[in-house]
């Protein structure tokens, strides 16, 4: 039995002990309610813990029973699991609602509750919101160790792909891995970074609803641009701009691979610029990058800048929660609490998506995140969508074991994307 399946077994007999949507108030006459988190380096338990209870210090009737998933790249298939034994948790963080709305499991916030959202409408599924749009992200900018590129004569990030293609030859021929990725372990997703950012620059910049055409059968990921944004990454390995050894690395050992200057480029979300800015604070005696980290988004083939991002990764709610109104009531307060949102900046680097709030001071590269996130097109990030232009279920894991093979030199764009239209049909789509 593997790790992942030991860990979800355990949370799931944890889970058993107070199972979602039989709760009832406690003996000292609390409300309890369940918590489905996730854990990373950035978000750590404790993290967790103190931003509980700032909402529960505001709500002393709300009692929380936190849950955590097992990683953070299982945390949908992990709830989808939770749901299939009757124990899906009352509150659950930055887990899609497709696959858990449909059916009407989750509880669909009202205009008014939204009011305070600067993006209110985002991600809907058949024209409902069902996860709180609190956080913007960029997924992924390339985050880049200036001092390996000045080394190999590169003085500036690149703004085409051709150029980005020479940055990449300049740092092989001086011995310097261009491209650190991830994948290995629990954390697939970790090897898909690259991809998305293809898709990003190369298919949504021109179809920017590709997955809805997706779903109504009007395009395929067979069709030439998708087939080639996928060759790009396959050529990309196949020039030995990729570091292979990333497939036994997990999320957290691929953050620390850059920052220990493995390879020049980290292809990442915006959440990185907290862990760069942490870095550069604490300086090289403790044990830190002795570089400066520079950020640019995915460059196109024409130079437009175009930045792959999602708004969502806010709450969502068991509707059948027998304590429901706690619930809510903590969902939305966990999003707004002003010293929640400003932890959350300082630790994950977030975009906080809600009127009127403003950010604590924050490092450079976040600063330098922030402004790359605001200069370009905005589109879809490929895999992330939440709503009507989701991917169906479980296409999403085939994303990440594809992106697994890519960096392998197992396959290639032809044939990963024939694997995406099988799997698509697979899941019940056209």
């Amino acid at each position: 039995m593997n790790k992942a399946i030991v860990l979800a077994t355990a949370a799931l007999t944890l889970a058993a002990c107070a199972p979602a949507g039989s709760q009832q108030p406690v003996a000292n006459g609390k409300k309890e309610i369940s918590f489905l988190v996730f854990e990373t380096p950035n978000l750590t338990p404790e993290y967790w813990d103190a931003a509980i209870k700032r909402v529960t210090d505001k709500h002393p009737d709300i009692a929380v029973k936190k849950l955590v998933a097992p990683s953070a790249g299982e945390r949908n298939a992990y709830a989808k699991q939770l749901l299939a034994s009757g124990q899906l948790p009352d509150v659950m963080q930055a887990i899609a609602p497709s696959g858990l709305a449909e059916s009407g499991n989750l509880y669909a916030w009202s205009e008014e509750e939204l009011k305070n959202y600067a993006y209110p409408r985002s991600n809907p599924l058949g024209g409902k919101i069902y996860q709180l749009p609190y956080n913007s992200q960029s997924t992924p900018l390339v985050y880049y160790n200036k001092k390996l590129f000045a080394e190999a004569g590169v003085d500036a990030p690149p703004r085409t792909y051709a150029e980005l293609l020479d940055v990449s030859s300049k740092l092989k021929a001086k011995g310097v891995n261009p491209f650190v990725v991830g994948g290995g372990g629990k954390d697939a997703f970790a090897a898909g970074y690259i991809w998305i950012a293809l898709v990003g620059a190369d298919v949504y910049a021109r179809q920017p609803d590709f997955l809805v055409k997706r779903r109504a059968g009007q395009v395929k990921f067979g069709d030439p641009a998708f087939v080639k944004a996928t060759q790009k990454f396959a050529d990309l390995v196949k020039k030995g701009y990729v570091d292979k050894a990333g497939l036994s690395r997990d999320y957290p050992s691929t953050e620390k691979a850059f920052l220990d200057g493995k390879g020049a480029m980290y292809p990442m979300g915006s959440w990185f610029a907290a862990a760069a800015d942490a870095g550069a604070d604490a300086g090289a005696d403790a044990g830190k990058p002795p570089f400066e980290i520079g950020v640019f988004a995915w460059p196109t083939d024409d130079g437009e800048v175009v930045v792959p991002s999602y708004t969502g990764g806010g709450p969502i709610v068991n509707a059948r929660s027998k304590n429901l109104e706690a619930a809510r009531t903590f969902a939305l307060e966990f999003n707004q609490d002003a010293a929640n949102n400003d932890v959350l900046v300082k630790s994950d680097a977030a975009i906080i998506a809600i009127n009127g709030y403003q950010p604590p001071r924050m490092g450079p590269v976040y600063n330098a995140t922030l402004e790359v996130f605001k200069s370009g097109k905005a589109v879809n990030a490929f895999t992330v969508e939440t709503g009507d232009d989701s991917l169906l279920p479980g296409v999403g894991d085939k994303v990440f074991a594809l992106a697994q093979e890519i960096i392998a030199g197992k396959t290639d764009g032809a044939a990963a994307a024939k694997a995406l239209d099988e799997e698509w049909v697979k899941a019940g789509g056209q």
